[in-house]
């Protein structure tokens, strides 16, 4: 039996990586895993129609699942940007493969009529795209997102009673509780979470079946039915043949939508993680509302400072998934007549956001979130001089003269209870009940 140590792949895979010498980019693993989980299934679907031999279609089998457990990564090293539809890493797979299988039968066992039976790279590449995302989505950022929403949720349960300030254009605004703030960024993250589950039961359509345009032609008409039972049975997650296998070759459009559900749960990390930044700053000049954990220096040159790392870190992936959308979005309308020719690029970017949020979520749980310590007597303190309070006058002495108050307040940097005492003719108890942040919230 082949050892990973050994050149597994031939004459195709090497001439793709004499013409193609533009990045140091390979396909991601996940995408060549499910490489391996499609050429399983498609082997157990000629299988079973009677159209492979069965000792032949059980060495691929045997080789196949190899692939998909990660055993040959190695042996997968042609260049991201390479032939728009993927055949090349397609032609990888099947030499691969069929050397596996040959070693392992004692027989020759063929890339293209044994391994590639009933397939195009047309039809393979968009259905490895969608399992492979749609198993990185279940198995990694879907779960992180949920956790980062739990831990989120449990520091809004730890600060519940707490009252902020709140900011609207970074200024003062009405006061609100630390627990309706940190539930706008838990809802934020649920909507994220509905909005790309929504588009999963598309991105589980696949291609296979239609071949080189769509119509199927050297398949068996049950082929297509076939592999996505096995491809469910293998992964245990839904995937059925596309609606429409022209549309499934020719666009990427179910790709299209997820990434951009995934650049708006970027969006909305982006801004749970400029909100992090905002509230930590200082200690002393910044608002200085809550602590982050120390992780690391923070300066090459001022000892003892200390930044939000993580945040920042976050913010800098979520700017890259803002990229990748962009680029999945033109690669998206390069689906000439039957066939998409930018694959392998969509295939790339896709993968990178889903692993980069999935990361950026687990980070910001628990390296930033689930140790964070709010600054209540700070706090406290900015709510009791905050003029804004003055809001809840209006319906009392009016909007002009809640105005004057307020700047009165501002220009003496005095609490807004002590100023309205004197400008209005307003009991202290009344003033007291009516300027409670507590009641505001």
């Amino acid at each position: 039996m082949a050892s990973p140590q050994d050149n597994l792949f031939a004459k195709q895979t090497q001439n793709a990586l004499d013409n193609f010498k533009i990045s140091n980019l390979t396909m991601p693993v996940a995408f060549i895993h499910a490489l391996g989980e499609v050429k399983s299934a498609c082997a157990k679907a000629n299988k079973a129609l009677g159209l492979l031999d069965d000792k032949i279609a059980n060495s691929i089998i045997a080789a196949a699942e190899r692939i998909a457990g990660g055993e040959f990564d190695q042996q997968f090293p042609i260049d991201v940007f390479q032939t728009g539809s993927g055949t090349s890493t397609n032609m990888n797979a099947n030499e691969v493969i069929a050397q596996l299988a040959s070693c392992d039968l004692g027989q020759p066992v063929h890339p293209n009529d044994h391994v590639n039976m009933g397939q195009s790279s047309n039809d393979i590449i968009p259905s490895c795209i969608h399992i492979s995302a749609v198993k990185t989505l279940s198995n990694q950022l879907l779960p992180t997102v949920t956790h980062l929403v739990d831990v989120i949720d449990h520091k809004a349960v730890e600060y519940a009673t707490l009252v902020k300030t709140g900011r609207t254009h970074l200024m003062d605004a009405m006061p609100i509780s630390v627990a309706q703030e940190l539930g706008g960024w838990s809802a934020q993250l649920r909507a994220g979470i509905s909005r790309i589950s929504e588009t999963l039961p598309r991105v589980c359509q696949l291609a296979v079946g239609g071949t080189a345009v769509g119509t199927g032609i050297n398949t068996h008409v049950e082929f297509s039915q076939k592999v996505c039972s096995h491809l469910s049975k293998q992964t245990g997650l839904p995937f059925t043949p596309a609606v429409n296998f022209f549309a499934a070759i020719s666009s990427q459009d179910a790709a299209v939508e997820l990434s951009g559900q995934l650049k708006t749960l970027a969006v909305s990390l982006m801004k749970i993680s400029n909100d992090l930044r905002w509230m930590n700053s200082g200690p002393n000049s910044g608002l200085g509302e809550i602590v982050l954990t120390k992780l690391q220096a923070g300066s090459s040159i001022m000892p003892g400072k200390v930044n939000p790392v993580i945040p920042e870190a976050t913010a800098m992936a979520c700017a890259q998934v803002m990229g990748n959308d962009a680029t999945i979005s033109i690669a998206g309308q390069s689906g000439n007549f039957q066939l998409n020719t930018m694959l392998p690029v969509i295939a790339y970017n896709l993968l990178q956001s889903i692993e980069i949020l999935a990361g950026s979520c687990t980070a910001l749980a628990d390296k930033a979130i689930h140790d964070m310590q709010f600054n209540r007597n700070k706090l406290e303190q900015a709510v009791s001089r905050n003029p804004i309070l003055v809001t809840a006058l209006n319906s009392i002495v009016g909007y002009d003269k809640g105005a004057e108050i307020a700047t009165c307040a501002y220009k003496q940097g005095r609490p807004i209870l002590d100023v309205a005492k004197e400008m209005t003719d307003l009991s202290e108890q009344q003033l007291t009940e009516l300027l409670d942040p507590r009641t505001m919230i």
